[in-house]
């Protein structure tokens, strides 16, 4: 695994399962812009609103499919901000694939939809993304922090 430096920080590449799943979580953050976009236009075109507002929930998978999509361009581009957010993510889908393939009697939509969030959390707890997000929780995300012992040079107390 190579290290480089950037501006004090060390910073080490994502393993290739992180990517991996950083890919999926892009595709399913652009599926739920899809579907904001698609629902746009029917309230635009006069669908009956009713029932579910249309726009509404346009709104709400604008919001979340933004973040999803950051979340998993995050992982793609070697960022550990974004595992959280797609672990969180995964887990929110497995029981809506479960409640498609067994609850609504649609399993062809269901089984896909689970296996998808299952592939990407065992993606994202494989033994080389543990290692990495371990060993950047060691090294540090950000150029400023200091994990080293403390210094008395400052006169301060250590406020770590």
């Amino acid at each position: 695994m190579s290290l480089s430096n950037y501006a004090g920080a060390v910073t080490v590449p994502a393993p290739s399962t992180v990517r991996g799943a950083g890919l999926i979580v892009v595709l399913q953050g652009a599926a739920a812009l899809v579907v904001a976009a698609v629902l746009v236009v029917r309230g635009i075109a006069g669908a009956d609103q009713r029932v579910v507002n249309g726009l509404g929930t346009a709104i709400w998978f604008a919001v979340i499919g933004a973040a999803v999509l950051a979340a998993g361009g995050a992982l793609v581009s070697g960022k550990r901000w974004g595992r959280g957010l797609a672990v969180f993510t995964q887990l929110l889908l497995l029981p809506v694939a479960w409640y498609l393939a067994v609850g609504s009697h649609q399993p062809a939509l269901g089984i896909p939809a689970g296996i998808v969030a299952l592939t990407a959390l065992v993606l994202l707890f494989s033994p080389s993304a543990i290692r990495w997000a371990s060993l950047r929780d060691e090294v540090g995300d950000q150029a400023g922090d200091q994990r080293g012992p403390a210094s008395s040079a400052n006169g301060k107390p250590d406020s770590r």
